[in-house]
């Protein structure tokens, strides 16, 4: 088939390769501009861009997707599908109906479950035991399309969403090429609407811990912000990361240190263990030396704010 790809961070890129090693013609990629990143804020391809450009694919980048030339530039391909693969934007009627067979989305999560930005974050977060991937024929509404084919996965206790995020982008590949595979004779089954679930983008908020909250709550977020934006403590000594923690039984003042080898601290619900953390400006080490380096005893607290 004619296909046209949509994507561009990491997550696309097994996508990619799934559409190209079964033997579909890739007639364009299709992906966000090139944005500053690092220290020296120079412009970076999407990772799917630098895939395509590997692979000798056609690439656009198109700033506007309702105007200029890139509309009908699209239209007159003439493809039979548009694979959506974490994009990053909502695509227009017009868009959607271009190709032949319309427009599949793989997206994280079961649906109707965790619709929206982050469903790999989402799904740690509220403690679900499963999880997966499922193709879509788009929908002018987000996330509402009937749905072609689905893989489940059972979620590791410890889960991050750096290792969920890995697990699904193949899973998602293993999914889009039965889809394609099937297409036009596969029919889509329409989701349940009752029962969606919503989710929304993650921002560097999103990571602030607050250790009043229930120990279990604050592992799943710190492993749901693994590894962006992480978790995090705010004090007067600037942001302390949480890398790993795990949470076991214990009592007394939120944020006081219980003990430090391993290293201990209250909860509003039960106790954490802080297994790795990182200062500002220092590297990551374990809790206990963390709590040796800053001379912390059972009773103090663990990182003070301000005032």
């Amino acid at each position: 088939m004619r296909v046209i790809f949509m994507g561009s961070p990491d997550f696309a890129v097994p996508c990619l390769d799934a559409v190209v090693q079964a033997g579909h013609e890739v007639v364009l990629v299709v992906s966000q501009p090139d944005r500053p990143a690092g220290r020296g804020q120079k412009l970076r391809s999407p990772p799917v861009v630098e895939r395509a450009r590997a692979l000798g694919l056609p690439v656009a980048q198109p700033r506007a997707l309702r105007r200029g030339p890139f509309p009908e530039r699209l239209v007159g391909l003439h493809a039979d599908v548009c694979v959506v693969v974490a994009y990053g934007r909502i695509l227009p009627e017009r868009l959607l109906e271009a190709p032949r067979y319309g427009c599949v989305n793989v997206h994280a999560s079961l649906l109707p479950r965790w619709r929206g930005a982050a469903p790999i974050q989402a799904a740690i977060l509220a403690g679900d035991e499963v999880s997966g991937v499922c193709t879509q024929q788009m929908a002018p509404e987000l996330d509402t399309g009937p749905v072609f084919v689905e893989r489940r996965l059972r979620l590791d206790p410890r889960e991050t969403a750096g290792t969920l995020h890995d697990k699904l982008s193949i899973l998602g590949a293993e999914a889009l090429t039965e889809t394609l595979a099937g297409i036009p004779g596969l029919r889509p089954v329409e989701q349940d609407h009752a029962a969606a679930t919503f989710c929304s983008k993650i921002d560097r908020d999103a990571g602030r811990v607050d250790l009043a909250g229930d120990a279990v709550a604050i592992d799943r977020q710190v492993r749901a912000m693994t590894p962006w934006p992480g978790g995090w403590l705010a004090g007067a000594g600037g942001p302390l990361k949480l890398r790993e923690v795990r949470p076991e039984s214990g009592e007394g003042a939120p944020g006081t240190v219980l003990s430090t080898d391993p290293l201990g601290v209250a909860c509003g619900t039960g106790a954490l263990e802080l297994i790795t953390v990182q200062a500002p400006g220092r590297k990551a080490v374990s809790g206990a030396d963390f709590a040796n380096g800053a001379r912390l005893s059972a009773g103090d607290p663990l990182w003070p704010e301000e005032g």
